[in-house]
């Protein structure tokens, strides 16, 4: 079985040059090469979660290679429950974007793009995931970081190059703070793998390893989008396709909340910085809500509210009890779910009413009752109204907060009601204005063909329909002054709003539903499952003797 463990970072890389071969000339086998691979790294996925839940960590030292000179890939409890929730989510996602081009004709070379980039990303997120050393996170982080910007620049339209050039500013900062963490790490302990830090970086001074943890804890900060290091988020996401959005949205901010969740377990117990990450959560709750409330654009409303429930999962990690790692583990793998959920019936939202701002919607319940019914039930979720899953994972923390007891402990269960109660307003609010109320005199008609200024560089009309600091200033209707679609299609260009969605959108936003709902009817085994992920990383011998052979 530990021969598997690989297998989720080599299959989409070797399929990534199956797509670039043959992709720009057999568009249908790139379609199938990608998502049979995905399939494949799926069910892999869940095989080794079962694997490790009934047997232990399983571990494999590439090239046989003992560390600290090999590349050790490590998959526990916590990671196969990633690597699973993860796959289902991005193979959902590349449903949908498959979807997505077919229904606009995209046939250019961007499009042929898109795939290889796809995988990559996939194969970084899963590197992540498996990784057993300081060293091969960073590899993942920097595979994940080639991939982003090519993904969020797609089409090459102005929104998307100044959002992707942000992006990429604040990766690159962090990447450097990361590579310096890893050679002051390397010289202090002369190791970067996990097990062997585990060990040695408690012999280490005080002083040396709150530096350490500091600077790690900053570096996955930034990744996770915690306040004050959330800032970039955003402006960087609503921009970019709806597939890429949501994917971004709901599983790459995840990935920093693993990596604070592995080292604060593995590496530096005893929970010497749990009030700073307990002041982070609560403002990381409290300004991305309150950002969310002041917004009227979907796509930045979802964005601010992706801030505030990272604060949760801070929250859980800054407890560092068993309970608190629990609900965390059960908060991370709803929030990934539900969030990408919710951006892509913000992309089908778009399609059929030719834009993301609440104030140029309306009537979408009456007239389209499915796309209705597929926002309602992730909105709910995220709102955590029960018995959605959303309601499990934060009554756990709270649960965790008062077994606590800590003044810091108990300002955070409060912090976490009023978040959840305005994150159920800002639900309502959303719903009031796209779905309940009669559609809006601007909306675009049915047949409004929207296009960007990349489409028609003539044309330089500053009106009343530009709305600055949306990401969609530069889109106007041909037809009606109602569009605004720069990210509606995967090269930004032109779309045509419609009163039948695609269907393959429409069932891979379904089946993403479908998977929210899922954690809700298995519950009970979910939060059994995480119980034991964080007694695993509680305990951290049985990563090291599996890592270590002890």
């Amino acid at each position: 079985m530990n021969a598997l463990v690989p297998l989720p970072v080599l299959l989409p890389l070797c399929a990534t040059g199956l797509s670039l071969a043959f992709g720009t000339r057999l568009k249908q086998f790139q379609r199938f090469i990608s998502v049979a691979v995905l399939t494949a790294v799926l069910g892999l996925s869940v095989a080794l979660m079962i694997a490790a839940d009934m047997n232990g960590p399983l571990s494999v030292h590439l090239g046989d290679f003992a560390p600290p000179l090999g590349i050790t890939l490590v998959a526990d409890r916590l990671s196969g429950l990633m690597l699973t929730v993860s796959s289902a989510v991005t193979l959902c996602v590349l449903v949908y974007s498959l979807g997505q081009g077919m229904a606009d004709r995209d046939e250019e070379t961007p499009v042929a793009v898109f795939h290889p980039a796809y995988l990559i990303l996939v194969a970084g997120v899963s590197c992540t995931f498996l990784a057993g050393d300081l060293v091969n996170l960073y590899v993942g982080f920097e595979i994940m970081l080639v991939a982003s910007f090519v993904l969020l620049t797609l089409g090459g339209t102005g929104p998307r190059i100044r959002a992707g050039s942000t992006y990429v500013i604040i990766s690159l900062f962090s990447s450097m703070l990361f590579l310096t963490a890893i050679a002051m790490t390397y010289a202090a302990t002369g190791t970067a793998n996990f097990a062997q830090l585990a060990v040695r970086l408690g012999e280490l001074p005080l002083g040396v390893q709150t530096l350490i943890q500091g600077m790690l804890l900053t570096v996955f900060a930034i990744k996770a989008a915690v306040f004050p290091l959330a800032a970039w988020l955003p402006d960087s996401y609503p921009t970019a396709p709806a597939p890429v959005t949501a994917v971004f949205a709901g599983l790459l901010t995840k990935v920093g909340v693993y990596c604070m969740l592995r080292t604060e377990t593995l590496l530096f117990p005893g929970n010497r910085l749990g009030d700073l990450l307990m002041a982070a959560a609560l403002a990381s709750m409290v300004v991305g809500i309150l950002g969310a409330v002041a917004q009227t654009d979907l796509k930045r409303l979802l964005s601010f509210t992706l801030i505030s429930h990272i604060g949760y999962m801070v929250f859980g990690i800054g407890l560092a009890t068993r309970e608190a790692y629990g609900g965390a583990i059960v908060y991370v793998v709803h929030h990934i779910t539900v969030q990408t959920t919710l951006f892509l019936v913000a992309g089908l939202i778009e399609r059929r009413g030719g834009t993301t701002e609440l104030t140029r919607l309306g009537g979408i319940a009456k007239a389209a009752p499915l796309l209705a019914v597929l926002f309602f039930v992730p909105a709910m979720n995220l709102a955590g109204i029960p018995p959605l899953s959303g309601f499990i994972g934060k009554l756990g923390l709270m649960r965790a907060g008062v077994a606590d007891g800590s003044v810091w402990a108990w300002i955070l269960v409060i912090g976490s009601t009023a978040t959840s109660l305005l994150t159920l307003y800002v639900m309502a609010k959303v719903w009031n204005l796209a779905f309940w109320r009669a559609a809006s005199p601007g909306q675009a008609a049915d047949g409004t063909v929207l296009e960007s200024d990349d489409d028609s560089d003539d044309d330089t009309d500053e009106g009343p329909d530009r709305m600055p600091g949306t990401g969609d200033e530069g889109v106007r209707p041909r037809h009606e002054p109602a569009g605004r679609a720069v990210a509606a299609t995967l090269h930004g260009h032109a779309v045509t709003t419609t009163t039948r969605l695609p269907r393959l959108m429409t069932w891979a936003t379904a089946a993403t539903v479908a998977l929210g709902l899922a954690f809700t009817v298995f519950a009970g085994p979910l939060t059994s499952y995480t119980d034991r992920s964080a007694a695993e990383l509680i305990a951290r011998v049985p990563y090291i003797e599996a890592v270590l052979g002890r």
